[in-house]
């Protein structure tokens, strides 16, 4: 931010953040459940109103009702790196996208070990509840143990597009207060590049960056929409991640809900997943119709906790914490973690003159998110 926020801007900025993040673990966790089963199987499971609550899941030896997969475990880390992130800046070099890559080998460790084991640093590597295996996207699995070894900071040498980058790159938007929408775009494609090498995956992520930043400067979600699809017509005018999007809002006027969202494909691939989250943001945009919106993003026969991910984000970004719904709110898996993280976010964004830099107080906060 170029001056100080007032406390009435502080605070929306909180509950902004405090909703895209925990909007984005409600609608994993609701998704997770159906999400290898088809629109028919889920009806007869739900009734006819599709999953409105969260049902059982299992994990390995894990299960229970609210819990999260992979995908907002890796959204935690990279929050946690966009923190270290801005930690970093106080060296001069401004923000370096690749602290999210350590942040994503952080991650790695919670996949292939069952304890911290002490060779990471900060806070958040040593909850113990993360070390858990949530159906990670084997993309990941298998492009970050060669950048721990030989090819950090460096674009992934594969060629997908899997959904898991736009999944986890929401908070790259929470940057706009300080860099702007075209940054966040820029940050969240390179960070998705460090697992997904198609260049989809990197536009797509940086595309749900850019929304989630147009909603953060106060644009309502039809207009954040419509500025995201100019801003990539400029980019890339022909663009797959485009046409989707052109294709969301269009199917957004169409009468039966559940045949658009069919039309744009099942979600497994980036472009399909944020095209799929922003139709259903889009029919239902209202604060008090959010989990309408979430019961269409997840009750499809596609990859519904990406979807339900996604869009969650979204309109917890629109709307704020409050506007989510209790019942989800208090039952969700991590839900401390992932606000007292949220939180952070916004001290680091507000008041970092308080916490570090080089003629600051000795508080604490470079121990807790170390700069690299």
């Amino acid at each position: 931010m170029s001056r100080p926020p007032t406390a009435a801007e502080a605070d929306a900025y909180s509950a902004t953040v405090r909703g895209c993040l925990l909007g984005g673990a409600i609608g994993d966790a609701l998704g997770a459940p159906v999400g290898p089963m088809t629109r028919e199987a889920i009806l007869a499971v739900t009734g006819q109103d599709g999953v409105r609550a969260f049902l059982p899941v299992r994990f390995g030896s894990v299960q229970g009702a609210g819990l999260i997969t992979g995908d907002t475990q890796m959204t935690l880390f990279v929050t946690e790196g966009i923190i270290r992130a801005r930690v970093r800046e106080d060296r001069g070099l401004g923000l370096t996208v690749g602290v999210t890559h350590h942040a994503l080998l952080r991650w790695l460790d919670t996949q292939v070990h069952s304890a911290p084991t002490g060779r990471r640093d900060g806070w958040l590597i040593d909850q113990r509840w993360l070390y858990s295996r949530r159906n990670p996207g084997r993309t990941c699995l298998s492009a970050l143990p060669a950048a721990d070894a030989e090819r950090f900071g460096e674009p992934a040498m594969n060629d997908s597009k899997g959904c898991g980058s736009v999944a986890r790159s929401a908070p790259f938007g929470l940057l706009a207060p300080a860099f702007g929408a075209e940054a966040a775009y820029r940050f969240a494609a390179e960070s998705a590049g460090y697992t997904h090498g198609h260049r989809i995956a990197r536009t797509t992520s940086g595309a749900l960056a850019y929304l989630v930043a147009q909603l953060v400067d106060g644009a309502d979600l039809p207009r954040a929409v419509d500025a995201t699809i100019g801003f990539l017509a400029g980019q890339e005018p022909d663009g797959e991640t485009l046409r989707a999007l052109v294709a969301a809002r269009r199917a957004a006027s169409e009468s039966d809900p559940d045949a658009a969202v069919a039309s744009l494909g099942r979600g497994w691939v980036a472009e399909e997943a944020l095209a799929i989250a922003v139709h259903c943001a889009l029919r239902h945009p209202e604060p008090d119709r959010l989990l309408d919106a979430l019961t269409l993003a997840v009750t499809h026969s596609g990859n519904s906790n990406a979807t339900g991910s996604i869009c969650g984000s979204i309109l917890g970004a629109a709307h704020g914490a409050a506007a989510l719904p209790p019942p989800l709110v208090y039952r969700v898996e991590g839900r401390g973690t992932l606000l007292e993280l949220a939180d952070d976010l916004v001290l680091e964004m507000t008041a970092a003159g308080s916490l570090h830099g080089d003629y600051g107080p000795d508080t604490g906060w470079t121990d807790r998110y170390p700069g690299w």
